[in-house]
């Protein structure tokens, strides 16, 4: 055993904790004793395999890593030993350098030891160095690496306040839901959430601390786990509970049903938050909104069902919080084009995509043409004729109100002027223009009516603007010196939707207001379905207790010298009663709808000026 015809192995060599290929040329049945005692006490699991696949010889350590006695290894197939035969791609890798057509293989394996233990291992095949021939198979126990990746990655993906997955874990889980060879383990094909965060949270981190707040999170956090757990009993599975940052955390429901698991889900959520929580001594009350979406997993996304639910929180917290709201397409197609609108809003008043139209402002008691109203219309590109409820909301939000309310007042005060000058033998027309408060705060609005004047020559008492009841009442300081300023210029201002807000009478006489505008709610409660029992035929009938509200305020209106407008008017009883308790002008479809500059230039043509009834409609 001391020596052979090459001479004794190198010190080095034999020091090494793994053998080369050039260590194992000869199967240990031929090559020399000290290549035979090398082979067999490695530490590194190893076997010699012929062409055909079955073990030759196995080492003492490949016996012990496996339970087994390493002679009884001998004929065994190598890859039953190992398990390469479990998938399909690895056998083919193992056929392959078995015919010499591959050149090495290297897997993980999870085996099981004859004592029923389990253990990774790292498995290894390669041909024989030289001219032997045969194949080199090592195996290595990875299973402490194993069980240390493990822990990393349990850390990496958990939050640590609550222990529940963290948003990286979510969205691995949920992507992996989503993709489509998940849908065909015979599951519904569809894919729930609920998502949610807790109402005024802040406000126990600002108050009481971040660590009362932790323990919050965490408690809430059981509290939801508790409601998976629940909802699993009756289900193939319990959802997947994940805090994806702060106070937001999420469920997620695979193959779920239908909207109705989800709101039951969400149900049961907001139930477990009700009962209060006992933290160091201190009783916490929270509530949750929710946000619920439940779909097809076909064509969904992860960031389009995170957006849907994402939205639908927003709602839920808009709709007064401590609720769950279901995902709707149509709200939310609204919501995309209402930031469609506020994306383009400012662009649009450049390209000229605006125009106004006019409804005239009829004397009661004559039905002559005393005024019109501008209105705006957004000649759209994408989505056509907008009114303004549609936008103008919007422009008030982010400010375009102040060149868009600039643009409407010198575009109508042009058009009123060119009616005088085309009509110079009828007496000239008022034009009624809307200003919001941000108006008057974010601009001049005085030294824009002013140079607006000056610039279209039409006469400062041919200008009515007109402010909603609650803008005018609840304003104070700069809005009323601006009004009183424009007073005094010769411009009437006029309050709209009079009789729904603050209505304060007695306020509205230190405010510099001309006219009132009857809110169309009292109009439209003059009639009310009745029956005459002597025609046994519906009728329109007034309503007395509408009537004496308007009459009422009518008559205060003109003691403080005010004249009143009535708004909507749509028949002609209607203009009857108002005219007999002392409306002034009337505006409303009875006399036209909004029409546009050249029609209201025919109606100002027209023998007498006057109007009929329903004349200005198309």
């Amino acid at each position: 055993m001391s020596g052979t015809s090459e001479g004794p192995a190198p010190a080095a060599d034999l020091d090494r904790s793994a053998v080369t290929d050039s260590d194992i040329d000869l199967a240990p049945r031929t090559e020399p004793p000290t290549y035979r005692s090398v082979f067999t006490a490695a530490p590194l699991a190893m076997a010699v395999v012929d062409s055909e696949g079955l073990v030759v010889s196995a080492n003492d350590t490949l016996g012990t890593l496996l339970g087994t006695d390493p002679g009884a290894l001998a004929g065994c197939p190598a890859a039953d030993l190992v398990d390469l035969a479990s998938d399909a791609g690895t056998w083919h890798a193992y056929r392959e350098v078995l015919r010499g057509h591959r050149p090495r293989l290297r897997c993980t394996r999870r085996l099981k030891r004859a004592d029923g233990q389990s253990l990774w291992t790292q498995v290894t095949l390669a041909p024989l160095a030289g001219d032997t021939p045969g194949l080199l198979l090592s195996v290595a126990d990875i299973s402490a690496r194993r069980e240390l990746q493990a822990r990393l990655r349990h850390l990496q993906m958990h939050d640590p306040v609550t222990r529940l997955p963290n948003r990286a874990l979510f969205f691995e889980r949920l992507t992996a839901a989503l993709e489509p060879e998940s849908h065909g383990r015979g599951g519904t094909g569809r894919i729930g959430l609920c998502y949610l965060d807790l109402d005024g949270f802040k406000a126990v981190n600002d108050t009481l601390g971040h660590s009362v707040g932790d323990r919050l999170l965490a408690a809430v956090a059981e509290r939801l786990t508790r409601c998976a757990e629940e909802a699993g009993h009756t289900r193939a599975g319990a959802p997947l509970v994940a805090r994806l940052g702060g106070d937001e955390f999420a469920l997620m429901v695979e193959d779920s049903t239908g909207t109705d698991q989800l709101a039951e889900l969400a149900e049961s959520v907001l139930a477990a938050l009700q009962a209060p929580f006992e933290l160091s001594g201190r009783r916490l009350s929270v509530t949750a909104s929710v946000g619920v979406v439940e779909r097809h997993t076909t064509g969904t996304t992860p960031t389009a069902l995170m957006q849907a639910a994402d939205t639908t929180l927003y709602w839920a917290k808009a709709d007064g919080r401590a609720r769950w709201t279901l995902f709707d397409p149509e709200r939310n197609a609204h919501r995309m084009t209402r930031q469609a609108l506020a994306s383009t809003l400012r662009p649009a008043i450049d390209r000229g995509e605006f125009a106004l139209e006019y409804q005239p402002l009829v004397g009661m008691e004559d039905g002559r043409v005393r005024g019109v109203e501008a209105l705006i219309r957004w000649n759209h590109p994408q989505f056509g004729v907008l009114a303004p409820n549609r936008f103008i909301a919007l422009a008030e939000e982010d400010g375009s109100i102040v060149p868009l309310g600039r643009w409407i007042l010198r575009t109508a005060c042009r058009q009123a002027r060119r009616w005088q000058l085309d009509h110079p033998e009828e007496p000239p027309i008022f034009v009624s223009v809307n200003v919001a408060v941000r108006q008057v705060w974010d601009s001049d609005l005085v030294a824009d009516v002013a140079q607006t004047l000056a610039e279209t020559g039409l006469a400062p008492h041919l200008l009515q603007l007109e402010l909603t009841e609650s803008a005018v009442m609840g304003s104070a300081g700069r809005p009323i010196q601006a009004l009183k300023a424009l007073s005094d210029m010769g411009v009437h201002i006029a309050i709209d939707d009079f009789g729904t807000g603050y209505s304060n009478l007695a306020y509205l006489s230190r405010l510099p207001v001309s006219v009132l505008k009857l809110d169309g709610a009292f109009v439209r409660g003059f009639q009310y379905e009745g029956r005459d029992t002597e025609r046994d035929a519906a009728a329109d009938v007034a309503s007395p207790a509408d009537e004496v509200i308007v009459e009422a305020m009518v008559q205060l209106a003109h003691r403080l010298g005010l004249t009143v407008t009535a708004e909507c008017v749509e028949t002609s009883d209607q203009a009857t009663r108002l005219r007999r308790i002392g409306c002034d002008t009337g505006q409303g479809w009875l006399y036209s709808r909004p029409v546009s500059p050249d029609r209201i230039s025919e109606l100002l043509g027209s023998p007498g000026a006057g109007i009929q009834a329903g004349v200005g409609n198309p």
